[in-house]
């Protein structure tokens, strides 16, 4: 099957062949990025959990993701993103981490999405105890009644209840509401779309968070897959392995994180044979600005 229609169809083909022993891992060695406001420093691959995580109520789905969220782990992933938008997402996310034994080690980011001031405490509340008040980072998912979302963040962070706040979107039209927001308000997060084939974060959006200091998480770095469609079964140049780029998923997730002013990308998977390709991007040598252009005209050349 194709990687999309893994991402899309949560396949459950050979699970029963996955098993703990035969994760034999590497050190993590991830390179980590500095978040501005605390310089707390985080790893450039984490992982997303719209579509994937949405599994509760399937005993099968869930094994598996508790196995990729096992692997992730044990890869050195520790940076996870979800939202109450995303149905049973963080309810599962939370169940699997504490029967791994691994939430008080994961870097939690979730958003509020929802309209009204009570309504969004509890939102935030319910997240706060799915994550036994592990939560990092709250977006204000997808801009949605952000005056009255940042008041009650903002008092949180304030209390001591939240280390930082964010603001989220998925698409180009909203970059330009997303930089004039980090210019007038204290914000630690910007969450938004970037990928190989579609830059457009890096006109505007980009360079105004890293002049505010403003860290930066990257949604649909594979473009929900449709990347992998687009290369089909072309091979990858022969220089991509100076670049230290062994796989499709590398090579675009190093295009992104190897723009300096990037802190994290969240693939989303369901296999753990992904898991392990998303991860290797997050080690080894970063391109330099002439060599992501390399990249970019290569993957415009076959496409």
């Amino acid at each position: 099957m194709k990687r999309r229609a893994f991402l899309k169809g949560m396949g459950l083909m050979g699970l029963s062949t996955i098993s703990p022993q035969a994760l034999i891992l590497k050190p993590s060695n991830l390179i980590q990025r500095a978040i501005p406001s605390s310089e707390e420093k985080i790893p450039v691959i984490g992982m997303g959990s719209w579509l994937t995580f949405d599994t509760k109520g399937s005993p099968g789905r869930m094994a598996n993701m508790k196995k990729v969220l096992h692997t992730f782990y044990q890869q050195g992933g520790r940076v996870i993103d979800s939202s109450p938008m995303y149905g049973s997402s963080e309810e599962v996310i939370g169940i699997l981490s504490r029967d791994l034994k691994i939430l008080k080690q994961l870097w939690v980011s979730t958003k509020v999405w929802t309209n009204g001031k009570e309504s969004g405490i509890r939102q935030m509340n319910s997240s706060n105890r799915f994550f036994n008040n592990r939560v990092q980072v709250n977006h204000i998912h997808n801009i949605r009644d952000f005056k009255t979302h940042y008041a009650s963040l903002k008092e949180a962070k304030e209390k001591g209840q939240l280390k930082y706040i964010g603001v989220t979107h998925y698409v180009n039209s909203a970059h330009q509401d997303l930089a004039e927001l980090i210019k007038k308000y204290e914000l630690d997060f910007v969450q938004f779309n970037f990928n190989i084939d579609n830059p457009h974060a890096e006109k505007v959006l980009i360079p105004t968070a890293a002049d505010y200091g403003v860290a930066t998480i990257i949604n649909q770095p594979l473009k929900t897959g449709i990347l992998f469609d687009k290369v089909g079964k072309k091979p990858l140049p022969s220089w991509a392995i100076d670049y230290d780029i062994k796989s499709w998923a590398a090579f675009f997730l190093k295009y992104i994180v190897s723009n300096r002013d990037i802190t994290c990308a969240i693939p989303a998977t369901t296999q753990v044979a992904h898991v392990l390709e998303n991860m290797e991007a997050g080690r080894g040598y970063l391109p330099t600005n002439s060599e992501r252009k390399k990249m970019f005209d290569y993957f415009k050349s076959i496409t």
